[in-house]
């Protein structure tokens, strides 16, 4: 069983959303040291700074804590209509990738 690190899981969202440690403490208000602190695994983040991490970073909590892996995308913004082609094209794609498996 791998071990999960949490302060890796999120520098690599931060870098992932090309942020520094600056421009993400910056915009939960605290010190960039804090952030560090995160990414370290030597400061905990509140309740509060953990869900502003998770918005900052366009991401789930599960995914965040590792307790869920996998990837997600959020298709905010976008029309009901567009939301479901985007959906069809990645289950177009999934059965394609799936097939060539076997």
């Amino acid at each position: 069983m791998e071990v999960y690190d949490f302060g890796l899981r999120l520098k690599e969202l931060r870098e992932a959303k090309k942020l520094s440690q600056t421009d993400v403490a910056a915009r939960l208000n605290v010190v960039p040291s804090t952030i560090s602190g995160y990414e370290s695994n030597t400061i905990t983040p509140s309740l509060e700074q953990f869900t502003r991490l998770a918005i900052l970073y366009n991401t789930s909590l599960d995914y965040m804590m590792g307790l869920d892996n996998r990837v997600c995308f959020y298709l905010d913004g976008l029309s009901g209509e567009d939301q479901q082609t985007i959906l069809d094209v990645v289950n177009r794609l999934k059965q394609s990738f799936l097939s060539r498996k076997k």
